[in-house]
């Protein structure tokens, strides 16, 4: 029950507006209470206690409601409390005014107190209400002619007052739908960059998992099963598929650490790009493929995105040639030129129809596209050229201006 009590107070210590309008309010009301006061003590007839006792009570219950029945917040309705202590302030003011005619522009403050707390469906009422007393007020104590001024002066001004307020009003309350559509989308907006993020990021770690250990587990595989293959017809053949496949299995411990700490390729640690392009082409070649590396121009120093997406980009490009291109030779081609670095692999293999849908097979089917991410977060290109029975070129363009 405290807390809608807190909220006008804790508005009114963080908006530098809300506690301007706050001290002007309350200075305006004592400057004219206390000026109404001596007016009636010095021009009517010396004063009458129960009438001074009305003036003493009169700020004492306009101070009680700040304390008791706070404005309400900007944008929400006034509570029971607030409405009583209004109503209660209004008729001791009333009554003061029928016995001291000199309290009438005390109705200044309470008019503005009114437009500033109330909605417009009953400041507009409190404001007519407050504007008849005072007119009735001025016409009872005047003497001689009728002024005009009197009877149309002071609905002008509460008229003009009510305009200005209740205009500022809606202004206030158009502009909080605005901060609260603007909240909202923003917090839509983090929440729609956060997912995207979180994908980017899986697929980045799915592609790095495809082309290290993924790739790596199928080389074991298919190396064991040749092994188990000829283990009793040529034991020695066999040993040499072990061997390799140990190998295969150091690599790919060494590229789990890698992602774990910072899933950058594990070749790359202590090599150049070429020299880690000469290296896998050394690990790739075997009997029946071989595969061989070309350097054209001379590299300049690379961004190290730039080195690891050409690097898992030819990784994944031989896995491809390994398992289903059945070719006798491969080439990695690196071209360095000025603005931009070149890869290409190309194989003699069995090609296919880039344009064609290949047939979903369980588990695989990750390569290419893989690839195409790859080259696309580095502001790069990949393109494919095959056709059936003349082989496959993959051809990925990196500019070395990108920033990633």
């Amino acid at each position: 029950m405290e807390q809608p009590q807190s909220q006008p107070y804790a508005q009114e210590a963080t908006d530098p507006d809300a506690r301007w309008l706050n001290a002007v309010l309350h200075t305006a009301f004592l400057a004219l209470l206390c000026s109404s006061l001596v007016r009636y003590l010095t021009h009517d007839h010396g004063g009458d206690a129960r009438t001074v006792a009305l003036f003493v009570t009169f700020p004492l219950l306009h101070a009680a409601g700040r304390l008791l029945a706070p404005a309400p917040a900007p944008g929400t309705r006034p509570t029971v409390r607030h409405l009583v202590w209004l109503g209660a302030v209004t008729a001791n003011w009333i009554v003061l005014l029928v016995q001291a005619p000199s309290a009438t522009w005390c109705a200044m403050p309470l008019l503005f107190t009114g437009l500033h707390a109330l909605p417009p469906r009953l400041a507009v009422p409190l404001v007519a209400l407050l504007t008849a007393l005072v007119v009735g007020s001025e016409i009872r104590v005047s003497h001689g002619t009728l002024n005009p001024n009197m009877v149309v002066a002071p609905p002008a001004i509460g008229a003009v007052a009510t305009a200005v307020l209740v205009h500022l009003q809606r202004q206030s309350a158009r502009r909080r739908l605005l901060i609260d559509d603007l909240v909202r989308t923003r917090r839509n907006l983090a929440a729609t960059e956060r997912r995207a993020g979180v994908l980017a990021e899986r697929h980045r770690l799915s592609a790095e998992i495809h082309d290290t250990l993924a790739q790596g587990l199928t080389s074991q595989r298919m190396l064991l099963q040749a092994a188990e293959r000829v283990w009793r017809t040529d034991p020695a053949t066999a040993h040499d598929h072990l061997r390799e496949a140990t190998g295969i299995t150091a690599r790919n411990l060494t590229e789990a650490r890698r992602l774990v700490q910072d899933l950058g390729p594990a070749d790359l640690t202590d090599d150049t790009l070429p020299g880690a392009l000469r290296a896998l082409s050394e690990r790739e070649s075997r009997p029946g493929l071989a595969v061989e590396f070309r350097l054209d121009g001379t590299p300049g120093p690379l961004p190290d995105r730039v080195e690891a997406t050409l690097l898992r980009i030819a990784q994944g490009a031989l896995a491809n040639v390994r398992e289903h291109a059945a070719a006798t030779r491969a080439a990695l081609t690196l071209t360095c030129l000025d603005d931009r670095i070149a890869l290409d692999i190309a194989d003699n293999g069995r090609g296919f129809d880039p344009t064609a849908r290949p047939a979903p097979v369980s588990g695989r089917g990750h390569g290419l596209p893989a690839m195409r991410i790859r080259a696309r977060q580095a502001g790069g290109t990949l393109t494919v050229e095959s056709t059936p029975g003349e082989g496959t070129v993959v051809t990925a363009i990196t500019p070395l201006e990108f920033a990633p």
